[in-house]
């Protein structure tokens, strides 16, 4: 078993697995809320046993958060008492950055694309909702060919909350109907729809200019669930697809030590 932490810009998913997909437990928990070492160490081992389940002896981390990571490296060295990976441009996996400035790839795009290679082998655009939304472009051999940056769902709703006195903040659910009648089913309709009818606009502008036919379509991250089922253009969604990722580089980087 392995535990799996995925360290985004607004949350970090955590996760244990068995092998490469059995995802046995799995928590999220606020990046944006500064921690010490002891506090994740505490926090984290709760969460462990409050799951009923034992503490692994190894860890890998995929963080787009520096500050995060150096917190948090430490803490998973002292948790687990063993092996530590932190994935980047620079790890030793079995997949390949095909882009001009491969360092400057982020880790969470890197393991979807060995996760995508290893669980559908066969070329995919990999969509994930979270704090940014990212289309990554993923051969069926696992290179990893560029994409498309977004932003997030998040992002609009804060942006309206904040720049906006008289309009309210709403819960990013699916709308009745396209048209609201009133300002909270407005703001809602025009943030769901933007998003769905976005993803799907931008599939398809990268499914004619790849040119690789028939390319798989996956949703994942935090808003997957919400946003993908919604979606002419995806055509399947796997919330936890960085995640076995993780678990999938971790195996990798333990055969290379």
């Amino acid at each position: 078993m392995r535990l799996v932490v995925d360290v985004g810009n607004t949350e970090t998913v955590v996760g244990l697995i068995e092998g490469r997909t059995d995802l046995r437990a799995h928590w999220r928990v606020s990046t944006l809320v500064p921690r010490t070492i002891d506090e994740y160490r505490h926090l984290l081992g709760a969460l462990i046993r409050e799951a009923g389940q034992k503490v692994p002896s190894s860890a890998v981390l995929a963080s787009v958060v520096p500050d995060a990571t150096a917190v948090l490296v430490p803490t998973l060295k002292q948790l687990v008492g063993g092996s530590v990976s932190v994935v980047g441009p620079d790890s030793k996996l079995s997949i390949r950055l095909d882009v001009e400035e491969p360092r400057t790839v982020g880790a969470d795009r890197i393991v979807n694309t060995l996760a995508a290679r290893e669980l559908y082998g066969r070329d995919t655009i990999a969509v994930d909702l979270g704090t940014a939304t990212t289309f990554d472009l993923i051969t069926k051999d696992g290179v990893f060919m560029g994409g498309v940056i977004a932003p997030g769902l998040s992002a609009g709703l804060e942006w309206l909350g904040r720049r906006t006195a008289k309009l309210s903040r709403v819960e990013l659910v699916p709308p009745v109907a396209a048209i609201g009648r009133r300002t909270e089913t407005c703001i809602q309709s025009g943030i769901f729809y933007s998003a769905v009818d976005g993803v799907d606009g931008v599939v398809r502008r990268i499914i004619a200019e790849w040119g690789r036919p028939d390319p798989y379509v996956v949703a994942t991250g935090g808003f997957a669930s919400v946003i993908g089922p919604h979606c002419a253009t995806v055509q399947h969604i796997e919330p936890f697809l960085t995640l076995y990722g993780l678990a999938i580089a971790g195996e990798e980087l333990a055969r290379g030590q």
